[in-house]
C-alpha cells in the first residue's frame, strides 16, 4: 500500500522570525520581500480541473494573486491579470510562470479605481482571451493606522475604493459577459471577523466583501453564476513590508495562528481552484477561511 506524504502543518513553510523590515511603502514588491513568498511556483501540479476556462484575476501580478494565476494555469486555465502600472517587473514574472504552464497569459496595467477602468479591463480581458469564466477580486490595500482620528480621509477612501468600489464595478462589468457554471471570488480576510485596529479602515472593506459575497450569491444564484469568497488569515506577501507595521509585528508575523506561522500564497491557491471548478457546483454565497486556524465566523 502506498503510503501518503504527509508533513506537519507548523513546519511546511518558513517557521522562524522574519527579518526585520523597514516600511517599504506601497505597492510593495516581490523584491522587497524576505523571505520570498511561495507561489507554488515548484509545487502546485495541475489535475486539468479548469481546462479551458477563461479567468481574470485583479492584483495577479504577486503574493495570493500570483499563486492563483499559477494555479489556474496548470489547471488548464487562460489567464489576465491586473496590476498597477508600477508593478510591471513583478507582472511580467507572473506571465511567465503563466506561459511555462502552456497557457495564454495578458496584462493590463490599470488602477481600477479610475473612472472607466473596470470597464476597460473586462472588455479587454472578453476580447483578448475569447470570453469570461471567471473572476478573481484579489486587488486590496491596506496601511497600519496610529489613531483614527489622525487618519486622512483621502487614505481611508483610496482603501475603500480599491478594496470594495473597485470590487463592485469589475463584477458589474464582467456580470453581462458571463453564464451559468461561471463564477466570482472575492478574497476578503480573517480582519473581516477579527479587525484589528491599526487596520480599521481595511477590516471594514473586508467586512463588506463578506456582504457582497453573499448576497451576490443569492442574485447571481438564481443566474447560475456562483459568488463566493476566500478568507486568508496572516499571509506573507509584499502587502505586508508595506503596510507600515512596527518591525516587531513583521518578525513575528503569523505566530499568533494555532499553526503558529505565517502562511504562504501557494497554500491559498487550491482554495481557489476549487471554487473555480465543478467540484464546487453546488457551493454559492460561502468564504472558504484559510488562516492557519483562527476562527472565522463571517463579517
Amino acid at each position: 500500500m502506498t503510503q501518503k506524504a504527509q508533513q506537519d502543518p507548523h513546519s511546511k513553510h518558513y517557521d522562524d522570525d522574519m527579518p526585520a523590515h523597514a516600511d517599504v511603502g506601497q505597492p510593495g514588491h516581490t523584491s522587497q520581500t524576505d523571505p520570498t513568498p511561495d507561489h507554488g511556483e515548484d509545487s502546485y501540479v495541475g489535475a486539468a480541473r479548469l481546462q479551458g476556462k477563461k479567468a481574470l484575476i485583479t492584483g495577479g501580478d504577486s503574493g495570493i494573486g500570483r499563486a492563483v494565476a499559477v494555479a489556474y494555469a496548470r489547471e488548464g486555465a487562460d489567464v489576465a491579470i491586473v496590476h498597477l502600472p508600477q508593478e510591471h517587473q513583478d507582472a511580467q514574472t507572473t506571465l511567465g510562470l503563466i506561459r511555462e504552464s502552456g497557457q495564454q497569459a495578458v496584462a493590463y496595467p490599470q488602477d481600477l479605481t479610475a473612472d472607466g477602468a473596470a470597464e476597460e479591463v473586462v472588455n479587454a480581458a472578453v476580447s483578448d482571451l475569447g470570453g469570461l469564466d471567471v473572476v478573481v477580486l484579489n486587488a486590496a490595500v491596506q496601511r497600519a493606522r496610529s489613531r483614527f482620528e489622525d487618519t486622512p480621509m483621502s487614505e481611508i477612501r483610496k482603501v475603500i475604493d480599491t478594496n470594495l468600489v473597485s470590487h463592485i464595478a469589475v463584477a458589474q462589468a464582467a456580470v453581462p459577459h458571463l453564464g451559468p457554471g461561471c463564477s466570482i471570488i472575492t478574497t476578503t480576510s480573517i480582519q473581516a471577523a477579527g479587525p484589528a485596529p491599526p487596520l480599521f479602515d481595511y477590516a471594514m472593506t473586508k467586512a463588506a466583501q463578506v456582504s457582497f459575497i453573499e448576497v451576490l450569491g443569492m442574485e447571481l444564484g438564481e443566474r447560475g453564476i456562483r459568488v463566493n469568497g476566500v478568507a486568508p488569515g496572516p499571509v506573507w506577501t509584499p502587502l505586508i513590508p508595506g503596510t507600515n507595521f512596527p518591525q516587531g509585528k513583521v518578525q513575528h508575523f503569523g505566530q499568533d495562528t494555532p499553526l503558529g506561522r505565517a502562511g504562504q500564497p501557494a497554500e491559498l491557491a487550491g482554495a481557489y481552484v476549487y471554487l473555480a471548478s465543478e467540484e464546487a457546483s453546488y457551493t454559492a454565497g460561502a468564504v472558504i477561511p484559510v488562516t492557519g486556524g483562527k476562527p472565522f465566523t463571517g463579517g
